[in-house]
Protein backbone atom coordinates (compact mmCIF):
# COMPACT_ATOMS: atom_id res chain seq x y z
CA UNK A 1 0.00 0.00 0.00
CA UNK A 2 1.25 3.44 -0.89
CA UNK A 3 1.05 6.59 1.16
CA UNK A 4 -0.32 8.56 -1.81
CA UNK A 5 -3.02 7.63 -4.40
CA UNK A 6 -0.53 7.20 -7.24
CA UNK A 7 -1.97 4.11 -8.90
CA UNK A 8 -4.55 4.96 -11.53
CA UNK A 9 -7.09 2.68 -13.18
CA UNK A 10 -8.77 3.84 -16.38
CA UNK A 11 -11.87 2.07 -17.68
CA UNK A 12 -13.49 3.42 -20.84
CA UNK A 13 -17.28 3.69 -20.60
CA UNK A 14 -19.25 1.08 -22.62
CA UNK A 15 -16.29 1.10 -24.99
CA UNK A 16 -17.46 -0.86 -28.05
CA UNK A 17 -20.92 0.69 -27.97
CA UNK A 18 -19.50 4.18 -27.41
CA UNK A 19 -17.17 3.81 -30.40
CA UNK A 20 -20.16 2.76 -32.51
CA UNK A 21 -22.16 5.78 -31.32
CA UNK A 22 -19.20 8.04 -32.05
CA UNK A 23 -18.76 6.75 -35.58
CA UNK A 24 -22.49 6.52 -36.40
CA UNK A 25 -24.05 9.93 -35.63
CA UNK A 26 -27.64 8.64 -35.89
CA UNK A 27 -27.01 6.30 -32.92
CA UNK A 28 -25.91 8.93 -30.41
CA UNK A 29 -28.18 8.79 -27.40
CA UNK A 30 -29.78 5.57 -28.66
CA UNK A 31 -29.68 2.02 -27.28
CA UNK A 32 -26.76 0.23 -28.97
CA UNK A 33 -25.91 -3.44 -28.45
CA UNK A 34 -22.67 -4.88 -29.88
CA UNK A 35 -22.12 -8.62 -30.16
CA UNK A 36 -23.09 -11.77 -31.99
CA UNK A 37 -26.29 -11.33 -33.98
CA UNK A 38 -27.23 -14.96 -34.62
CA UNK A 39 -29.55 -17.19 -32.55
CA UNK A 40 -26.61 -18.09 -30.30
CA UNK A 41 -25.12 -14.63 -30.22
CA UNK A 42 -23.95 -13.04 -26.97
CA UNK A 43 -23.83 -9.36 -26.04
CA UNK A 44 -20.29 -7.99 -25.86
CA UNK A 45 -21.14 -4.46 -24.75
CA UNK A 46 -24.34 -2.46 -24.33
CA UNK A 47 -24.60 1.32 -24.27
CA UNK A 48 -25.91 2.95 -21.11
CA UNK A 49 -29.16 3.66 -22.94
CA UNK A 50 -29.55 -0.09 -23.55
CA UNK A 51 -28.60 -0.94 -19.97
CA UNK A 52 -31.69 0.92 -18.75
CA UNK A 53 -33.71 -1.90 -20.35
CA UNK A 54 -31.73 -4.52 -18.43
CA UNK A 55 -29.32 -5.44 -21.23
CA UNK A 56 -25.78 -6.29 -20.13
CA UNK A 57 -22.63 -7.98 -21.42
CA UNK A 58 -22.57 -11.80 -21.65
CA UNK A 59 -26.37 -11.85 -22.03
CA UNK A 60 -27.73 -13.92 -24.96
CA UNK A 61 -28.57 -11.57 -27.80
CA UNK A 62 -31.99 -13.18 -28.16
CA UNK A 63 -32.80 -12.20 -24.57
CA UNK A 64 -31.49 -8.68 -25.18
CA UNK A 65 -33.80 -8.32 -28.19
CA UNK A 66 -36.77 -9.20 -26.00
CA UNK A 67 -35.78 -6.62 -23.40
CA UNK A 68 -34.82 -3.92 -25.91
CA UNK A 69 -36.55 -4.65 -29.23
CA UNK A 70 -35.87 -1.20 -30.70
CA UNK A 71 -32.13 -1.16 -30.00
CA UNK A 72 -29.47 -1.09 -32.70
CA UNK A 73 -27.81 -4.52 -32.83
CA UNK A 74 -24.37 -4.40 -34.47
CA UNK A 75 -21.44 -6.71 -35.14
CA UNK A 76 -18.15 -5.72 -33.46
CA UNK A 77 -15.50 -3.88 -35.51
CA UNK A 78 -12.30 -4.75 -33.68
CA UNK A 79 -9.92 -3.04 -36.09
CA UNK A 80 -11.56 0.28 -35.22
CA UNK A 81 -11.64 -0.52 -31.49
CA UNK A 82 -7.92 -1.28 -31.57
CA UNK A 83 -7.20 2.00 -33.36
CA UNK A 84 -9.07 4.00 -30.72
CA UNK A 85 -7.42 1.95 -27.96
CA UNK A 86 -3.96 2.80 -29.29
CA UNK A 87 -4.82 6.50 -29.05
CA UNK A 88 -6.00 6.11 -25.45
CA UNK A 89 -2.97 4.02 -24.41
CA UNK A 90 -0.71 6.64 -25.98
CA UNK A 91 -2.24 9.29 -23.71
CA UNK A 92 -1.64 7.04 -20.70
CA UNK A 93 2.01 6.64 -21.63
CA UNK A 94 2.37 10.42 -21.71
CA UNK A 95 1.46 10.33 -18.02
CA UNK A 96 3.88 7.54 -17.10
CA UNK A 97 6.16 5.00 -18.78
CA UNK A 98 4.63 2.29 -16.58
CA UNK A 99 1.26 1.35 -18.09
CA UNK A 100 -0.35 -2.08 -17.69
CA UNK A 101 -3.06 -2.65 -20.31
CA UNK A 102 -5.70 -5.16 -19.22
CA UNK A 103 -7.76 -5.03 -22.42
CA UNK A 104 -8.50 -2.62 -25.25
CA UNK A 105 -10.40 -0.31 -22.90
CA UNK A 106 -8.80 -0.75 -19.50
CA UNK A 107 -5.36 -0.16 -17.95
CA UNK A 108 -3.43 0.57 -14.76
CA UNK A 109 -0.93 3.46 -14.61
CA UNK A 110 1.84 3.95 -12.03
CA UNK A 111 2.08 7.73 -11.69
CA UNK A 112 5.23 7.51 -9.54
CA UNK A 113 7.16 5.90 -12.41
CA UNK A 114 7.07 9.17 -14.33
CA UNK A 115 9.52 10.75 -11.90
CA UNK A 116 7.04 13.31 -10.52
CA UNK A 117 6.04 13.27 -6.86
CA UNK A 118 2.25 13.25 -6.63
CA UNK A 119 0.12 14.13 -3.67
CA UNK A 120 -3.66 13.66 -3.71
CA UNK A 121 -4.31 17.01 -5.39
CA UNK A 122 -1.72 16.32 -8.08
CA UNK A 123 -3.04 12.83 -8.73
CA UNK A 124 -6.59 14.13 -9.05
CA UNK A 125 -5.46 16.85 -11.46
CA UNK A 126 -3.63 14.26 -13.57
CA UNK A 127 -6.75 12.10 -13.68
CA UNK A 128 -9.03 14.98 -14.70
CA UNK A 129 -6.55 16.11 -17.33
CA UNK A 130 -6.41 12.57 -18.74
CA UNK A 131 -10.20 12.35 -18.99
CA UNK A 132 -10.33 15.68 -20.81
CA UNK A 133 -7.55 14.62 -23.21
CA UNK A 134 -9.32 11.34 -24.01
CA UNK A 135 -12.55 13.16 -24.82
CA UNK A 136 -10.71 15.69 -26.98
CA UNK A 137 -8.84 12.97 -28.88
CA UNK A 138 -11.64 10.42 -29.32
CA UNK A 139 -14.92 12.00 -28.33
CA UNK A 140 -15.38 9.21 -25.78
CA UNK A 141 -15.51 9.19 -21.99
CA UNK A 142 -13.60 7.13 -19.48
CA UNK A 143 -13.82 6.65 -15.72
CA UNK A 144 -10.75 6.98 -13.51
CA UNK A 145 -9.97 5.51 -10.11
CA UNK A 146 -6.99 6.65 -8.01
CA UNK A 147 -5.74 4.87 -4.89
CA UNK A 148 -2.71 3.46 -3.16
CA UNK A 149 -3.18 -0.03 -4.67
CA UNK A 150 -4.36 -1.67 -7.87
CA UNK A 151 -7.37 -3.32 -6.25
CA UNK A 152 -8.63 -0.09 -4.76
CA UNK A 153 -7.98 1.90 -7.93
CA UNK A 154 -10.13 -0.56 -9.87
CA UNK A 155 -12.87 -0.42 -7.22
CA UNK A 156 -12.73 3.39 -7.43
CA UNK A 157 -13.10 3.51 -11.23
CA UNK A 158 -16.08 1.18 -11.05
CA UNK A 159 -17.72 3.41 -8.45
CA UNK A 160 -16.97 6.47 -10.61
CA UNK A 161 -18.83 5.14 -13.68
CA UNK A 162 -19.93 6.51 -15.96
CA UNK A 163 -17.69 9.42 -16.92
CA UNK A 164 -16.36 10.17 -13.45
CA UNK A 165 -13.33 10.16 -11.19
CA UNK A 166 -13.01 8.82 -7.65
CA UNK A 167 -9.91 9.16 -5.48
CA UNK A 168 -9.55 6.98 -2.39
CA UNK A 169 -7.40 8.69 0.18
CA UNK A 170 -4.89 6.33 1.83
CA UNK A 171 -6.11 5.50 5.32
CA UNK A 172 -9.80 5.62 4.38
CA UNK A 173 -9.88 2.27 2.56
CA UNK A 174 -11.66 0.19 5.18
CA UNK A 175 -14.27 2.84 5.84
CA UNK A 176 -15.04 3.12 2.13
CA UNK A 177 -15.10 -0.63 1.48
CA UNK A 178 -17.12 -1.67 4.54
CA UNK A 179 -20.65 -1.05 3.19
CA UNK A 180 -19.90 -2.41 -0.28
CA UNK A 181 -21.10 -5.81 -1.46
CA UNK A 182 -18.60 -8.66 -1.27
CA UNK A 183 -19.09 -8.97 -5.05
CA UNK A 184 -17.16 -5.71 -5.36
CA UNK A 185 -13.91 -7.54 -4.58
CA UNK A 186 -11.92 -9.15 -7.42
CA UNK A 187 -12.43 -12.89 -7.61
CA UNK A 188 -15.73 -12.93 -5.74
CA UNK A 189 -18.14 -14.27 -8.34
CA UNK A 190 -21.68 -15.54 -8.05
CA UNK A 191 -20.72 -18.89 -6.49
CA UNK A 192 -18.42 -17.44 -3.82
CA UNK A 193 -20.85 -14.59 -3.19
CA UNK A 194 -23.71 -17.05 -2.61
CA UNK A 195 -21.53 -19.21 -0.34
CA UNK A 196 -20.70 -16.16 1.77
CA UNK A 197 -24.33 -15.00 1.78
CA UNK A 198 -25.45 -18.31 3.24
CA UNK A 199 -22.93 -17.73 6.02
CA UNK A 200 -24.45 -14.31 6.70
CA UNK A 201 -21.70 -12.31 4.98
CA UNK A 202 -22.90 -9.86 2.34
CA UNK A 203 -20.69 -6.77 2.78
CA UNK A 204 -16.93 -6.22 2.78
CA UNK A 205 -17.16 -5.00 6.37
CA UNK A 206 -18.76 -8.27 7.47
CA UNK A 207 -16.02 -10.11 5.59
CA UNK A 208 -13.34 -8.26 7.57
CA UNK A 209 -15.18 -8.90 10.84
CA UNK A 210 -15.34 -12.64 10.15
CA UNK A 211 -11.56 -12.80 10.44
CA UNK A 212 -8.93 -14.71 8.50
CA UNK A 213 -9.32 -18.02 10.35
CA UNK A 214 -13.07 -18.19 9.69
CA UNK A 215 -12.65 -17.34 6.02
CA UNK A 216 -9.94 -19.98 5.61
CA UNK A 217 -12.31 -22.51 7.17
CA UNK A 218 -15.09 -21.49 4.80
CA UNK A 219 -13.30 -21.23 1.44
CA UNK A 220 -9.82 -22.72 1.90
CA UNK A 221 -6.48 -21.23 2.84
CA UNK A 222 -5.39 -19.60 -0.43
CA UNK A 223 -8.75 -18.00 -1.14
CA UNK A 224 -9.53 -17.21 2.50
CA UNK A 225 -6.26 -15.36 3.13
CA UNK A 226 -6.71 -13.40 -0.09
CA UNK A 227 -10.29 -12.47 0.75
CA UNK A 228 -9.32 -11.24 4.19
CA UNK A 229 -6.49 -9.07 2.83
CA UNK A 230 -8.81 -7.55 0.22
CA UNK A 231 -11.46 -6.85 2.84
CA UNK A 232 -8.82 -4.84 4.72
CA UNK A 233 -7.88 -3.02 1.50
CA UNK A 234 -4.40 -4.61 1.38
CA UNK A 235 -2.84 -5.15 -2.05
CA UNK A 236 0.87 -4.87 -2.83
CA UNK A 237 0.81 -5.93 -6.49
CA UNK A 238 2.97 -3.69 -8.71
CA UNK A 239 1.90 -2.23 -12.03
CA UNK A 240 3.53 -4.43 -14.70
CA UNK A 241 4.23 -2.76 -18.04
CA UNK A 242 4.39 -5.79 -20.32
CA UNK A 243 2.16 -8.84 -20.40
CA UNK A 244 3.74 -11.57 -22.51
CA UNK A 245 1.46 -13.20 -25.05
CA UNK A 246 0.95 -16.85 -24.16
CA UNK A 247 -1.33 -17.90 -26.98
CA UNK A 248 -3.07 -16.82 -30.15
CA UNK A 249 -6.46 -18.30 -30.99
CA UNK A 250 -9.66 -17.80 -32.97
CA UNK A 251 -12.99 -19.57 -32.70
CA UNK A 252 -16.46 -19.48 -34.23
CA UNK A 253 -19.81 -20.41 -32.73
CA UNK A 254 -22.29 -21.46 -35.42
CA UNK A 255 -25.94 -20.50 -35.53
CA UNK A 256 -26.83 -24.04 -36.60
CA UNK A 257 -24.89 -27.15 -35.57
CA UNK A 258 -22.56 -28.42 -38.30
CA UNK A 259 -23.02 -32.06 -39.28
CA UNK A 260 -21.28 -32.24 -42.67
CA UNK A 261 -17.74 -33.50 -42.09
CA UNK A 262 -16.49 -31.77 -45.24
CA UNK A 263 -17.88 -28.44 -44.02
CA UNK A 264 -16.31 -28.99 -40.59
CA UNK A 265 -12.91 -29.64 -42.18
CA UNK A 266 -13.30 -26.53 -44.31
CA UNK A 267 -14.13 -24.40 -41.27
CA UNK A 268 -11.08 -25.73 -39.40
CA UNK A 269 -8.87 -24.81 -42.36
CA UNK A 270 -10.35 -21.31 -42.48
CA UNK A 271 -9.79 -20.84 -38.73
CA UNK A 272 -6.21 -22.08 -39.05
CA UNK A 273 -5.50 -19.43 -41.70
CA UNK A 274 -7.05 -16.69 -39.56
CA UNK A 275 -5.10 -17.86 -36.53
CA UNK A 276 -1.83 -17.65 -38.45
CA UNK A 277 -2.74 -14.18 -39.65
CA UNK A 278 -3.22 -13.08 -36.07
CA UNK A 279 -0.05 -14.93 -35.00
CA UNK A 280 2.03 -13.04 -37.58
CA UNK A 281 0.39 -9.74 -36.68
CA UNK A 282 1.52 -10.24 -33.08
CA UNK A 283 5.10 -10.82 -34.23
CA UNK A 284 5.24 -14.41 -32.97
CA UNK A 285 5.51 -17.98 -34.13
CA UNK A 286 4.29 -20.99 -32.15
CA UNK A 287 5.15 -24.61 -31.50
CA UNK A 288 1.90 -26.18 -30.26
CA UNK A 289 -1.27 -26.30 -32.38
CA UNK A 290 -4.56 -26.62 -30.48
CA UNK A 291 -7.97 -27.65 -31.84
CA UNK A 292 -11.12 -26.94 -29.84
CA UNK A 293 -14.46 -28.59 -30.65
CA UNK A 294 -17.67 -27.93 -28.74
CA UNK A 295 -20.29 -30.52 -29.63
CA UNK A 296 -24.07 -30.38 -29.81
CA UNK A 297 -24.39 -31.41 -26.13
CA UNK A 298 -22.00 -28.62 -24.95
CA UNK A 299 -19.20 -31.10 -24.20
CA UNK A 300 -15.91 -29.57 -25.27
CA UNK A 301 -12.90 -31.45 -26.64
CA UNK A 302 -9.41 -30.05 -27.02
CA UNK A 303 -6.61 -31.72 -28.96
CA UNK A 304 -3.05 -30.44 -29.29
CA UNK A 305 0.03 -31.31 -31.30
CA UNK A 306 3.54 -30.05 -30.58
CA UNK A 307 5.86 -29.47 -33.53
CA UNK A 308 9.63 -29.79 -33.52
CA UNK A 309 10.01 -26.04 -33.65
CA UNK A 310 7.94 -22.86 -33.79
CA UNK A 311 6.22 -21.90 -37.05
CA UNK A 312 4.02 -19.22 -38.55
CA UNK A 313 3.48 -21.13 -41.80
CA UNK A 314 -0.25 -21.45 -42.61
CA UNK A 315 0.16 -24.79 -44.41
CA UNK A 316 1.86 -26.34 -41.37
CA UNK A 317 -0.86 -25.09 -39.02
CA UNK A 318 -3.62 -26.24 -41.40
CA UNK A 319 -2.11 -29.71 -41.70
CA UNK A 320 -1.70 -30.06 -37.94
CA UNK A 321 -5.27 -28.90 -37.29
CA UNK A 322 -6.57 -31.35 -39.90
CA UNK A 323 -4.71 -34.22 -38.25
CA UNK A 324 -6.15 -33.27 -34.88
CA UNK A 325 -9.67 -33.15 -36.33
CA UNK A 326 -9.32 -36.73 -37.59
CA UNK A 327 -9.21 -37.88 -33.98
CA UNK A 328 -12.42 -36.09 -32.96
CA UNK A 329 -15.89 -37.63 -33.17
CA UNK A 330 -18.27 -35.01 -34.56
CA UNK A 331 -21.28 -37.31 -34.70
CA UNK A 332 -24.37 -35.45 -33.53
CA UNK A 333 -23.14 -32.03 -34.63
CA UNK A 334 -20.66 -29.30 -33.76
CA UNK A 335 -21.62 -25.88 -32.41
CA UNK A 336 -18.15 -24.33 -31.99
CA UNK A 337 -14.73 -24.77 -33.56
CA UNK A 338 -11.48 -23.11 -32.59
CA UNK A 339 -7.83 -23.21 -33.63
CA UNK A 340 -5.02 -21.84 -31.48
CA UNK A 341 -1.24 -21.73 -31.25
CA UNK A 342 0.67 -21.80 -27.97
CA UNK A 343 4.33 -22.05 -27.01
CA UNK A 344 4.99 -18.69 -28.66
CA UNK A 345 8.44 -17.56 -29.74
CA UNK A 346 9.97 -14.61 -31.57
CA UNK A 347 11.56 -16.78 -34.26
CA UNK A 348 10.46 -19.39 -36.81
CA UNK A 349 11.74 -22.90 -37.38
CA UNK A 350 13.27 -23.04 -40.88
CA UNK A 351 12.88 -26.78 -41.46
CA UNK A 352 9.11 -26.80 -41.93
CA UNK A 353 9.08 -30.07 -43.86
CA UNK A 354 10.93 -31.86 -41.07
CA UNK A 355 8.68 -30.42 -38.40
CA UNK A 356 5.55 -31.51 -40.27
CA UNK A 357 6.89 -35.04 -40.65
CA UNK A 358 7.96 -35.25 -37.03
CA UNK A 359 4.79 -33.90 -35.51
CA UNK A 360 2.42 -36.02 -33.54
CA UNK A 361 -0.42 -35.58 -31.06
CA UNK A 362 0.90 -35.18 -27.56
CA UNK A 363 -2.03 -34.08 -25.44
CA UNK A 364 -5.76 -34.15 -25.27
CA UNK A 365 -8.53 -33.21 -22.91
CA UNK A 366 -12.25 -33.46 -22.64
CA UNK A 367 -14.89 -31.89 -20.46
CA UNK A 368 -18.40 -30.49 -20.43
CA UNK A 369 -18.90 -26.78 -20.06
CA UNK A 370 -21.71 -24.29 -20.43
CA UNK A 371 -21.71 -21.60 -23.09
CA UNK A 372 -19.77 -18.67 -21.72
CA UNK A 373 -18.11 -15.49 -22.87
CA UNK A 374 -15.33 -13.44 -21.29
CA UNK A 375 -15.88 -9.77 -20.52
CA UNK A 376 -15.92 -7.88 -23.80
CA UNK A 377 -15.71 -11.23 -25.66
CA UNK A 378 -18.15 -12.24 -28.35
CA UNK A 379 -19.83 -15.50 -29.20
CA UNK A 380 -22.57 -16.31 -31.65
CA UNK A 381 -22.31 -14.98 -35.16
CA UNK A 382 -19.23 -13.07 -34.09
CA UNK A 383 -15.83 -14.66 -33.66
CA UNK A 384 -13.91 -14.70 -30.39
CA UNK A 385 -10.15 -14.85 -30.10
CA UNK A 386 -7.25 -13.63 -28.03
CA UNK A 387 -3.63 -12.64 -28.28
CA UNK A 388 -2.06 -13.16 -24.90
CA UNK A 389 -4.24 -11.66 -22.19
CA UNK A 390 -6.16 -9.14 -24.29
CA UNK A 391 -9.44 -10.67 -25.40
CA UNK A 392 -11.16 -9.62 -28.57
CA UNK A 393 -12.51 -11.12 -31.74
CA UNK A 394 -12.57 -10.42 -35.43
CA UNK A 395 -15.71 -10.06 -37.49
CA UNK A 396 -15.87 -9.61 -41.22
CA UNK A 397 -16.73 -6.00 -41.95
CA UNK A 398 -18.44 -6.71 -45.23
CA UNK A 399 -20.60 -9.13 -47.13
CA UNK A 400 -20.16 -12.88 -46.78
CA UNK A 401 -20.60 -14.77 -50.02
CA UNK A 402 -22.77 -17.86 -49.74
CA UNK A 403 -21.41 -20.94 -51.58
CA UNK A 404 -22.46 -21.03 -55.21
CA UNK A 405 -24.78 -23.83 -56.30
CA UNK A 406 -22.91 -26.85 -57.65
CA UNK A 407 -23.60 -28.03 -61.17
CA UNK A 408 -25.23 -31.42 -61.58
CA UNK A 409 -22.97 -34.32 -62.60
CA UNK A 410 -22.05 -34.04 -66.25
CA UNK A 411 -23.11 -30.41 -66.54
CA UNK A 412 -20.75 -27.71 -67.68
CA UNK A 413 -21.02 -23.97 -67.65
CA UNK A 414 -20.81 -21.24 -65.05
CA UNK A 415 -22.02 -21.67 -61.51
CA UNK A 416 -24.66 -19.41 -60.03
CA UNK A 417 -23.29 -16.11 -58.75
CA UNK A 418 -22.73 -16.10 -54.98
CA UNK A 419 -25.28 -14.22 -52.90
CA UNK A 420 -23.86 -11.49 -50.66
CA UNK A 421 -25.05 -11.18 -47.06
CA UNK A 422 -24.48 -7.89 -45.25
CA UNK A 423 -24.10 -7.85 -41.44
CA UNK A 424 -25.71 -5.03 -39.46
CA UNK A 425 -23.13 -2.44 -38.48
CA UNK A 426 -20.58 -3.32 -41.16
CA UNK A 427 -18.88 -0.60 -43.20
CA UNK A 428 -19.70 -0.06 -46.87
CA UNK A 429 -19.02 2.40 -49.66
CA UNK A 430 -21.30 3.23 -52.56
CA UNK A 431 -19.97 4.51 -55.86
CA UNK A 432 -22.45 7.41 -55.80
CA UNK A 433 -23.34 8.05 -52.16
CA UNK A 434 -19.97 7.43 -50.52
CA UNK A 435 -19.28 5.81 -47.12
CA UNK A 436 -21.99 4.41 -44.85
CA UNK A 437 -22.94 1.43 -42.73
CA UNK A 438 -25.39 -1.44 -43.01
CA UNK A 439 -28.52 -0.82 -41.00
CA UNK A 440 -30.16 -4.11 -41.94
CA UNK A 441 -30.74 -6.62 -44.72
CA UNK A 442 -33.21 -9.26 -45.81
CA UNK A 443 -35.45 -10.42 -48.69
CA UNK A 444 -32.73 -9.62 -51.20
CA UNK A 445 -32.33 -6.01 -50.02
CA UNK A 446 -29.80 -4.16 -47.89
CA UNK A 447 -30.50 -0.87 -46.10
CA UNK A 448 -27.59 1.53 -45.71
CA UNK A 449 -27.35 4.74 -43.72
CA UNK A 450 -24.90 7.13 -45.32
CA UNK A 451 -23.11 8.98 -42.54
CA UNK A 452 -19.66 9.05 -41.03
CA UNK A 453 -17.78 10.33 -37.97
CA UNK A 454 -18.31 14.06 -37.61
CA UNK A 455 -21.22 14.28 -40.01
CA UNK A 456 -24.87 14.97 -39.18
CA UNK A 457 -27.17 11.91 -39.01
CA UNK A 458 -27.36 10.58 -42.56
CA UNK A 459 -30.01 9.46 -45.01
CA UNK A 460 -31.10 5.86 -45.42
CA UNK A 461 -31.21 4.18 -48.82
CA UNK A 462 -32.07 0.62 -49.86
CA UNK A 463 -30.31 -1.45 -52.54
CA UNK A 464 -30.34 -4.97 -53.93
CA UNK A 465 -27.87 -7.14 -52.02
CA UNK A 466 -25.96 -7.75 -55.27
CA UNK A 467 -25.75 -4.07 -56.27
CA UNK A 468 -22.32 -3.78 -57.90
CA UNK A 469 -21.97 -0.14 -56.85
CA UNK A 470 -22.02 -1.18 -53.18
CA UNK A 471 -18.91 -2.74 -51.67
CA UNK A 472 -17.42 -3.56 -48.30
CA UNK A 473 -15.16 -0.94 -46.79
CA UNK A 474 -12.69 -0.51 -43.95
CA UNK A 475 -13.92 1.53 -40.97
CA UNK A 476 -13.32 5.25 -41.18
CA UNK A 477 -11.21 6.67 -38.33
CA UNK A 478 -13.31 7.84 -35.41
CA UNK A 479 -11.35 11.10 -35.12
CA UNK A 480 -8.82 13.11 -37.03
CA UNK A 481 -10.64 13.35 -40.36
CA UNK A 482 -13.26 15.55 -41.96
CA UNK A 483 -16.38 13.89 -43.38
CA UNK A 484 -16.15 12.94 -47.04
CA UNK A 485 -18.61 14.25 -49.59
CA UNK A 486 -21.55 12.23 -50.85
CA UNK A 487 -24.92 11.09 -49.62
Amino acid sequence: MRAAPTIMHLDMDAFYASVEQGSKPSLRGKAVIVGGLGPRGVVATASYEARRFGVHSAMPTAQARRLCPNGAYLIPRFSLYREVSETVMGLLRELSPLVEPLSLDEAFVDLEAGGTAFDSAGARAAGERLRADITAATGLSGSVGLAGSKMLAKVASEEAKPDGLLLIEPGTERELLAPMSVRTLPGVGPATGEHLRRAGITTVGELAEAGEDELVRMVGRAHGVGLYRMALGLDDRPVVAERDAKSVSVEDTFDVDLHDRVRIRSEVQRLADRCVGRLRASGHSGRTIVLKVRRYDFSTLTRSETLRGPTDDPSVVREAAARLLEGVDTTGGVRLLGVGVTGLADYTQEDLFAQALGAGPDAEGEGAEAEAVAPDGVAGAADAGEVGTAGGGEVSAGPVAAPAALAAPGEAGPQAAPVRHWAAGSDVRHAVYGPGWVQGSGVGRVTVRFEQPGSPPGRVRTFRVDDLELEASDPLPLVGRRPEGGG
